[in-house]
């Protein structure tokens, strides 16, 4: 998948017009109810290649701007980060 594809999974018959902020893979069980020993193998079924990690950023930040209302989680990521550097160079 290249930058500006759409996920593999995606099938537009099927799923209807494009979500950014939606996973469009295999649903897998929600961590919060895993039992302890299924957490392993559950780590271990994660994508962990960096478009994959690119793109779970990128559906939170999607999800953030629009269903929380504005950019206040993103400014706040940013400015806090600027800050942290800021400090630690001073």
């Amino acid at each position: 998948m290249a930058i500006g594809d759409y996920p593999i999974e995606y099938n537009p018959k099927v799923h209807g017009p494009y979500d950014p902020a939606r996973f469009y893979g295999k649903p897998d069980t929600p961590f919060g109810q895993l039992k302890l020993n299924e957490i392993g193998s559950w780590l271990g079924r994660r994508n962990k290649s960096p478009s994959a990690v690119v793109g779970s950023i990128s559906r939170e930040v999607h999800w953030s701007i629009t269903l929380m209302g504005g950019h206040s989680p993103v400014a706040e990521c940013a400015v806090s980060s600027v800050s942290q550097v800021r400090l630690s160079h001073d």
